[in-house]
């Protein structure tokens, strides 16, 4: 196949996934669905998890010949741009977590997390702003999203110098609300109880949680996008001073930075997923993709912000759509590393950083 055929073939099949993200991502902005799961256990629709496993989306990086879909992070970014512009809250960055660990050793309830029946959550931050994974045996493992729902969790843990996985059912698990409506949990782990079923993860985890950050920055670019479509109607239909609101040239401006913001993230996050999809490793992997989540935590702050000072008071309060945005950007910037963690690893790895 020459290489303007694969493009196409690649850019029909990203268009097809975007398009079938409207099964639980209404494309007319409608978020009275996600209103009614907000500040409720455990956070999420179970039916409409079972759905994502039933459309394949929960398998989509998983290979064929493990049920999965096989499909290209492009794919992946662009079905979570979709969910983030609706504000999904099903979660199914951390369920792509677990699939893609369950494949790479070949164990654990696959099959189960696939069908969407199962949510076996990887249990590896020991604290706040990290992707080091200490495998501290006996540590409380934290900033579990949707932990509620989890029927199992996915324990690294160090044994001498490698990192095993053990997967534990239950265990003493403390909740805390964020600010989207949903939860973190705090899982104390009890390897007494739990099952060995991996030798050596570190390289797959590592992998598995760079994509997990990637993925994360493409939630946030949809959800900037959303939030920027929704402020420019407004602006088109609010009035003052007798003139439409969005012709005033101050308020022009504002609109026009942050459609810059969206642009650069929307350049980062694409450029990212390609370079994986080539097979980048190693330093390079670790550069694009914090630079990558570095943009996409940094501007989804900024644009919503924004949008809601665009918005004027209504803006501010509640039960107007756009400052559901800002809640959700303020839990997901720094999950899987904030901006400020990105950078400093992205000048780590990247020739670009060297002097």
């Amino acid at each position: 196949m020459s290489a303007a055929l694969e493009d196409d073939a690649r850019a029909e099949s990203i268009r097809m996934i975007r398009d079938s993200a409207a099964a639980v991502a209404p494309p007319g902005g409608d978020l009275s669905r996600i209103r009614g799961l907000r500040f409720k256990a455990p956070g999420h629709d179970p039916a409409t998890f079972r759905q994502l496993g039933e459309m394949g989306w929960i398998g989509l990086r998983v290979p064929e010949a493990q049920g999965g879909a096989g499909l290209g992070l492009g794919e992946a970014c662009a079905l979570a741009e979709e969910l983030g512009a609706a504000l999904v809250p099903e979660p199914l960055i951390p369920a792509m977590l677990s699939a893609s660990l369950l494949a790479a050793v070949g164990a654990g309830p696959l099959e189960a997390l696939l069908a969407g029946t199962a949510l076996p959550l990887v249990a590896w931050q020991e604290r706040a702003d990290t992707l080091e994974v200490p495998g501290t045996p006996d540590a409380p493992r934290k900033f579990l999203v949707n932990a509620a729902a989890a029927t199992s969790f996915l324990l690294p843990v160090r044994e001498a110098d490698r990192i095993a996985l053990y997967e534990q059912a239950g265990g003493a698990l403390t909740l805390e609300p964020t600010q989207d409506g949903g939860t973190f949990g705090t899982l104390t782990p009890d390897l007494a109880g739990a099952s060995r079923i991996a030798g050596d993860i570190g390289e797959a985890l590592a992998l598995a949680l760079d994509e997990a950050a990637l993925l994360t920055g493409a939630y946030l670019l949809g959800g900037m996008e959303r939030a920027l479509a929704m402020t420019l109607d407004y602006l088109k239909t609010r009035s003052q001073f007798g003139k439409i609101i969005g012709t005033f040239q101050a308020l022009q401006h504002k609109a026009a930075d942050v459609k810059m913001q969206i642009a650069l993230t929307r350049a980062s996050i694409e450029a990212a997923a390609a370079t994986l999809d080539e097979g980048a490793t190693g330093d390079l992997r670790r550069a694009t993709v914090s630079r990558a989540k570095a943009r996409a935590a940094e501007s989804a702050m900024v644009v919503t912000r924004q949008c809601i000072q665009l918005h004027g008071g209504i803006g501010y309060t509640d039960d107007y759509d756009v400052g559901l945005y800002l809640r959700k950007a303020m839990v997901m910037a720094n999950q899987y590393g904030s901006a400020t963690l990105h950078r400093r690893r992205f000048m780590a790895t990247s020739p670009e950083g060297e002097e």
